[in-house]
Formats: C-alpha cells, structure tokens, sequence
C-alpha cells in the first residue's frame, strides 16, 4: 500500500477543535485498518483517530487521571486508560433485566439449540486424490463394498473391521457421535440426508479416499432450557446496548466539537463497533 496514493485521496488538514491530526500520524494508523482500497483504508485511519481525539478531550476536560491495567501481560497506555475511564464514567448500560432476556430467548429458539448427532459407520479406501489410478481403485473396490452390504447390512461391520483403512476399523467402522462441522463437507452432505440404518446408496469421495457410509442413529437437538442461556443472553444485550450507547455518546461529542477537514457525520470506531 503506497503512503503517496492514501495522501492523495486524504484532507490536506484535519482539526478537533484546536488540535491537529497530522498526515504522518494516519499515515502510521493505516497498518491497523484493512480495507479495500487504500482510500478506504486512509479515511478508516482519519476517523478512529479523529473519533480518539474527541474522546480523549473530554477525558482531559474531565481532569480524569489515566490509571492502565494490564491484562493478560498487555498493559494499557495513558491514551487508552483514560478513554475507558470516560466511557465507564459517562455511558452508563443497564444490566439486561430477565424479562428482556425472555423475550429474546423466545423470539430466537433457533439459535439456542443443540446440535443434531450423528452416529455412522464407514469404510474407507484410502487414496489421493492427485494419484488417478489408486484413486479409481479405491471406487472400483468401494463399489464392490458397497451392493454387498447392501445385499447384507449385517455384514457392514465385519467388512469394516477387514477392510477400512481408518482407525475405526476396530470400532467396525464407527465413528461415535458427529455434529455438524466436524467431518468433511463431501463426507457431511452425503451424511446428513440419510435415515436411521440407511446405507448411502452412492460412494463417498473425500480428500481421504472413498467411503461406504451408513447412519446408525441421529439425535435430533433440542432447544436449551432459558436458565442454561440466560446469562449468555445478558451479556449479548448487554454488549449490544453498550455499543449503542457509545455511538450515541460519540455522536454528541462530535455535534459540541469543532471538526475539520473531515466528515465525521456516523463515525464509527473500534470502540463501538
């Protein structure tokens, strides 16, 4: 990303109130803002800076005394200390009542839910996919296993326990419990439909070989009970409202300020994103 091209596209002076935001120091915030275009990136860099001066200010205005934490062996500088010492002083966000909490807790079961389990079994001829040969012998000897255990859906497991390269050979080929995610998206599709005790009526072909696969059993989720979510709800709309408060915080700040050289109408930063 060439510093000429940003320059171009940049106000040639930007100012909150009496203090100047240099080029050279936005220059320096753009390696913090990836964008797609460096004058995207370049007005990112002049906003958070422009929206850090208005905040650090009112921190000043306040005579608010800069005390850093550290965390996690990373130590605050004065800058931030004093920005999250204002933000806890003057935005203020109620704590999310249970009644809040319920209502969302229903409006969205969906996502509250338990993942759907899966229970197969498979045989695997293990091949590369960039080998041609091995790998359409891999298919060919798939096929094979596959119209037998489908003549014989008894014989599934001790074909497994003979034949699949996986190491759930010994297990006759099973693989325990499955959500979704946790298998590979070949291996998952093919998963997914199928029923109870049916053997997929096609091979599976993965970056790990061919599959004969069947489902033994699926455990459908459920929806959590709301006392097992509902802490995980408070702090979701908790963080929500406070996100919004910062920005209307933000936006009343800039309406008393003296902005130049740069549009700050919905300005946004990492502090209230």
């Amino acid at each position: 990303m060439r510093i000429e091209t940003m320059r171009s596209a940049a106000p040639r002076i930007v100012a909150v109130n009496e203090a100047i935001i240099a080029n050279a120091d936005i220059a320096r915030e753009v390696q913090n803002h990836k964008a797609a275009s460096p004058v995207i990136a370049w007005e990112a860099a002049t906003r958070a800076l422009v929206v850090r001066e208005l905040l650090s200010q009112r921190a000043r205005a306040l005579n608010l005394v800069p005390e850093p934490r550290s965390e996690n062996g990373l130590r605050e500088t004065d800058e931030e200390a004093l920005i999250r010492m204002l933000l806890e002083a003057e935005v203020k966000t109620p704590s999310a009542e249970d009644a809040d909490c319920r209502r969302y807790y229903l409006a969205n079961q969906a996502r509250f839910r338990s993942p759907d389990l899966y229970e197969p079994l498979h045989i695997l001829f293990k091949a590369a996919r960039d080998d041609k040969a091995a790998y359409a012998q891999a298919v060919t000897q798939a096929e094979i296993v596959l119209a037998e255990v489908q003549a014989f859906p008894e014989r599934f497991e001790s074909i497994a326990k003979a034949l699949s390269a996986c190491p759930s050979s010994s297990e006759g080929g099973r693989l325990g419990q499955v959500a979704r995610g946790d298998t590979t998206p070949e291996f998952e599709a093919a998963l997914l439909p199928l029923t109870a005790g049916q053997t997929c009526p096609e091979v599976v072909r993965t970056r790990y070989g061919v599959h004969v696969l069947r489902l033994d059993r699926k455990d459908d989720g459920a929806v959590l009970p709301f006392e097992q979510v509902r802490d995980r709800i408070a702090s979701y709309l908790e963080a929500s409202s406070s996100r919004r408060a910062a920005a209307q915080y933000l936006t009343v700040l800039a309406g008393q300020a003296r902005i130049s050289g740069f549009d700050i109408a919905g300005a946004t930063s990492p502090l209230v994103q």
